[in-house]
């Protein structure tokens, strides 16, 4: 009897602390957010109705504007697919992580947030568009692109190693099996990290062949700056190929039939003929075809018609027309797929206790100084759109001004999940921002630095700080020059005032903070050099 009355007390005792146990356990789960990460590839800001309404209408990322928080000073630390991502991963400056262009190494013994978020007790996941290596870390479970990857019936790698073809138009796959994932393999005991990784909208911008149609129908408003002659920029500027007269592809880009720009004389680039033999076109099934090939004809007619007897700048016109029906037609197929997601939260009651986040890789060109790409310091290309909503911490409807960088999003979501931060990260965590208490938040300047040159589009090598009213710019390499722009009276940065007289003091200052910036983040010119001589080799 003395044994039982013992044996009970005790398992009392057991009972109450596994409950408590299970309880705070619960509380934790339930405090912790799950973590979406949206992203898209090469999606300008210019192109979010939620930023300027005269492109095209996105109301589904435009809810997380209303709905939370905009950034209008959100920018990258290297405006390349790649490097960007290893950034994000790593909350490391690319020179630091190793991946300072399309074509260097990523460093694999860096430890990346999702790593630290999977320890922490994270269900995590992968579906799109990475761009390099073919088992990202810290992820259960994942299905990613092959580099690029494509539009139709796109090749997805999978945690086996193994690739497999899915049937259909890239954007609404990736959204399928995010969506199942969320469905049917998470783990509601469990807070997740999604990323859900968009391949839309990178060229060559093919969209699906309901919005290819009906955007090869609009008239596109021009920027104001379609044919820039540079004056007022540096070497960099005029030396660029990325212009969309001169450097567009009739075939690859604008989808004009090779066989009809050998008709014309016009398909000089070997580039011109992949999308249609080994591309995009090629992968089409025969029903997809039906639907695809009678737009094709359309613009091969409007082409033959027009193109003979156009002068350069109607040429420009009809390229930047072109170009830009393909890339808000994509657009236009990653906001349907984003309200797909965010109503999945909704009906779930998971959107309150889920923090989202929408961004690109970087920003991008739309016509602006008549370029298309990205990869500049200047504000088309380094800037990128941000937008996070978190219900019951973010107050709805905010915008926000500040210098934030996709440096920071690793020690955001790290701090949101209550998990420790690796003191060898770069960024800030934007947890100030998101709660309204700036008195923490003390950041004035950013660091850039682009690397990919000599190489396509044949951007210059530079680096260079912004704060909100001033960016200065170092070209290095092959060329020694300076440029800086007002930003408060030169928005659109059309005119280098370096050598100005009147801004010899804030030059002097500029170039002071700047190099505190480079020994802050670890840059130097030793490590320029070291860059440029492994890149020859």
């Amino acid at each position: 009897m003395q044994k039982r009355l013992t044996v009970l007390p005790l398992l009392c005792f057991s009972l109450i602390m596994g409950c408590k146990e299970s309880t705070q356990k619960a509380e934790t789960t339930k405090s912790r957010p799950n973590i979406l990460f949206i992203m898209s590839d090469d999606h300008a800001y210019q192109a979010i109705s939620a930023y300027d309404t005269t492109l095209i209408q996105t109301p589904n990322i435009d809810r997380l504007a209303k709905e939370g928080m905009l950034f209008t000073n959100a920018s990258v630390t290297n405006s390349i697919c790649a490097p960007s991502r290893a950034t994000i991963l790593t909350g490391k400056h690319t020179h630091i992580n190793g991946k300072i262009d399309n074509i260097s190494p990523f460093d694999t013994t860096q430890v990346t947030f999702p790593q630290l978020l999977q320890k922490a007790g994270y269900q995590t996941a992968m579906f799109g568009k990475l761009h390099f290596g073919n088992s990202p870390k810290g992820f259960d479970e994942f299905m990613i692109v092959p580099g690029q990857g494509r539009y139709m019936n796109p090749d997805f790698i999978t945690p086996k190693g193994d690739t497999i073809q899915k049937m259909g138009y890239a954007s609404d796959i990736i959204t399928d099996m995010t969506l199942e994932w969320l469905d049917q393999k998470r783990d509601p005991e469990k807070p997740f990290l999604m990323m859900y990784l968009h391949k839309a909208p990178h060229r060559p911008w093919w969209p699906k062949a309901d919005k290819f149609k009906a955007y090869l129908e609009k008239e596109i408003p021009e920027p104001a700056s379609l044919f820039d002659d540079y004056t007022g920029r540096g070497t960099a500027a005029r030396t660029a190929e990325m212009n969309i007269f001169k450097h567009m592809l009739l075939s690859y880009d604008c989808k004009v039939y090779p066989e009809l720009a050998d008709e014309l004389g016009m398909n000089t680039d070997p580039r011109n003929g992949p999308l249609f033999s080994r591309g995009e076109v090629a992968r089409l099934t025969e029903e997809q075809q039906a639907e695809y090939l009678p737009i094709l004809d359309a613009i091969a007619e409007d082409f033959k018609a027009k193109w003979p007897n156009m002068d350069d700048t109607e040429k420009t016109r009809w390229k930047y027309q072109r170009y830009m029906q393909d890339y808000l037609a994509t657009i236009a197929s990653v906001d349907d797929n984003v309200g797909r997601v965010l109503d999945y939260l909704d009906k779930t009651n998971l959107a309150d206790n889920t923090l989202v986040v929408y961004t690109s890789d970087q920003g991008f060109y739309l016509g602006e100084h008549g370029w298309f790409d990205k990869r500049f310091m200047y504000q088309e290309s380094f800037g990128t759109p941000l937008l996070i909503r978190w219900p019951n911490t973010i107050k709805p409807g905010i915008t926000s001004d500040e210098m934030v960088q996709n440096l920071d999003f690793a020690q955001t979501f790290l701090e949101a999940a209550g998990a420790a931060i690796p003191d060898d990260m770069q960024g800030e965590s934007l947890m100030p921002i998101l709660t309204g208490n700036l008195e923490q938040w003390d950041r004035e300047n950013v660091y850039y630095h682009y690397y990919e040159y000599p190489a396509e589009h044949m951007v210059k090598r530079h680096y260079g700080m912004a704060n909100k009213q001033y960016k200065l710019i170092h070209f290095y390499h092959d060329v020694d020059e300076w440029e800086l722009y007002d930003l408060a009276k030169d928005p659109h940065e059309m005119q280098n005032v370096y050598d100005d007289p009147a801004y010899a003091e804030i030059r002097e200052e500029l170039k002071e903070e700047l190099k505190a910036l480079r020994v802050k983040y670890k840059d130097s010119e030793e490590l320029d050099q070291k860059f440029i001589d492994k890149y020859k080799k």
